[in-house]
């Protein structure tokens, strides 16, 4: 399994550099340091969602919310600031408003046991509908201008936003792949009844997965605030598409069990480079939506493909004869050939 996971995650890796070496050769201005900036800060909300999704999945779970925890959130951001509440207070009360909007998810999959999809659907409406109820469908603007660099500004060609980004995926990659809490991830994707047998606390550890993707779209949601000096009801309307896309594109199964944070990392990655080369092609968002799409479809289908012809393989071995078959079969004598 792991070494399917890194020829994968070698793909991945490859497709990256073309994609980026035929932007910098074919389109004009891919190159330039303000460019891969702003292509870093493109998909700066996208890939704190995805390390956000992550864990989730791994456990066989889904979070279809997180984009609409972002909307929620900024418009909570612009109601809060409307009404005159410093920034600095507004920062913490949006991180609890997003982990309090995250137990609710977890309330209903865990202590009801209510399938993850069916809520997350539900939730995902529900918390775009709160948006709106919060702030209307007008915009706040006119944030502090103190802030406004940390979600535009660069270092080099780096954003500080991407900076922040790094650092929350070596977070996610220390606990994923490093901690018993990871390795219980994992089980709890491949089987959970017997994760829960090896004494594994599952609840707990969905429910702790559910708080941090909710205060991981909050934050994203202030990123996403600051960068476009905008707060509206609508920010990130769609963005789970993106999200799930990256997740799914990154080598994690659907299913769970499966996956690694730097194939989540690379996916981020492709996508934004495809996006930006795109962009500088002037391809019209639909187009790009499709594509999205399209990557969705692909990602789904290769694993499926794959377990599809390993299941047959298993069914209708082709095995060669080994050489102890062929030194106990001895070749027909003369006599025989008569007979």
């Amino acid at each position: 399994m792991r070494e399917r996971l890194l020829r994968w995650e070698t793909v991945l890796l490859i497709l990256c550099v073309i994609v980026l070496a035929y932007g910098a050769t074919s389109t004009a201005g891919f190159a330039e340091a303000d460019n891969i900036s702003f292509l870093l800060l493109d998909y700066t909300e996208v890939a704190l969602l995805a390390f956000a999704l992550l864990p989730i999945v791994l456990t066989g779970e889904i979070d279809l919310s997180v984009a609409s925890v972002l909307g929620f959130c900024s418009a909570l951001t612009g109601a809060l600031w409307n009404a005159g509440v410093p920034f600095e207070t507004i920062v913490p009360l949006v991180l609890v408003a997003g982990v309090v909007l995250g137990s609710i998810n977890a309330v209903l999959i865990v202590r009801f046991g209510l399938p993850s999809l069916a809520v997350t659907i539900g939730t995902l409406g529900l918390y775009r509908g709160l948006a709106y109820v919060v702030l209307g469908d007008g915009a706040v603007t006119g944030f502090p201008s103190a802030y406004r660099p940390l979600a535009t500004d660069s270092l080099g060609f780096l954003p500080y936003a991407t900076i922040l980004v790094i650092i929350v995926g070596l977070i996610a990659m220390v606990v994923v792949h490093y901690t018993p809490v990871g390795r219980a991830l994992y089980a709890i994707g491949l089987g959970e009844q017997t994760a829960r047998f090896s004494g594994i606390r599952v609840d707990r550890i969905k429910m702790s997965l559910y708080l941090v993707s909710g205060g991981l779209a909050a934050l994203a949601s202030l990123i996403f605030t600051l960068r476009y000096n905008s707060a509206r009801a609508d920010n990130g309307n769609g963005l789970e598409l993106a999200v799930v896309a990256a997740v799914l594109l990154g080598g994690v199964s659907i299913f769970g069990g499966r996956g690694t944070v730097f194939g989540v990392a690379t996916a981020v990655l492709l996508m934004a480079g495809l996006r930006n080369v795109l962009f500088l092609g002037d391809v019209s968002n639909e187009i790009q939506n499709v594509i999205t799409g399209l990557l969705l479809i692909v990602s789904v289908l290769v694993p499926a493909s794959a377990r599809l012809f390993a299941r047959r393989k298993r069914q209708h071995p082709t095995a060669e004869p080994t050489l102890d078959e062929e030194e106990s079969c001895p070749e027909p004598t003369v006599s025989s050939q008569r007979s």
